[in-house]
């Protein structure tokens, strides 16, 4: 029986799911796009796998990433998440997910969806890249750089052009599966299929 061969990064339980199951697949859904600004902002000088361990804890703590209320947050609420240990305390990236709700519903407003918005970077279309080594993988590209300051520009926060790049990866924008990765050409094949 041959190996499956995925990307080196997927080596934990968890991370072999999300690399399987998530990671690469083209979204348009604009709760599952927040979400994934939310957790790569999170991230930010981290390890994704901290991430992922605290998705579930992440999910409760910001009301299921509904941007109307993560908008609303008062101070108390911000104050209670501090104390959340289920989560990455840290002041500055809690008081960015109020900020990015806020900046998410007037581009909701302003072009129907966050997902029209966010595809527009890309044309619409995923990018698909064939990287033979992780080392090949690029940090940012033009089209996450342009992503950044256009998000910034829109009052969004911890949306650097490598935070960019990741939610692009994540959010399937860019197919960035390693060359030989069994889910590269299977995710390529998905073309724009919503991600369930």
């Amino acid at each position: 029986m041959t190996p499956v061969r995925r990307c080196r990064w997927a080596q934990s339980e968890l991370s072999i799911r999300y690399h399987d199951e998530e990671w690469g697949v083209p979204c348009h859904d604009d709760r599952t796009l927040f979400e994934f600004l939310i957790l790569e902002g999170a991230q930010a000088g981290l390890n994704w796998e901290i991430i992922l361990r605290k998705r579930r804890n992440y999910h409760d703590a910001f009301d299921g990433f509904d941007p109307s209320r993560i908008a609303a947050y008062d101070r108390r609420k911000i104050r209670a998440l501090l104390g959340n240990p289920g989560i990455v305390r840290n002041r500055l990236k809690i008081a960015s997910a109020v900020k990015n709700a806020k900046a998410f519903l007037k581009v909701q407003d302003e072009f129907g969806s966050f997902d029209r918005y966010i595809w527009g970077f890309v044309g619409g279309k995923p990018r698909r890249n064939t990287w033979r080594v992780p080392k090949d993988v690029p940090a940012s590209s033009a089209e996450s750089d342009a992503m950044s300051k256009d998000l910034r520009k829109r009052g969004f926060a911890f949306v650097g052009s490598t935070i960019c790049y990741a939610f692009m990866q994540a959010m399937g924008l860019v197919n960035d599966h390693m060359a030989g990765c069994f889910r590269g050409s299977a995710i390529a094949k998905m073309g724009q299929r919503q991600r369930k």
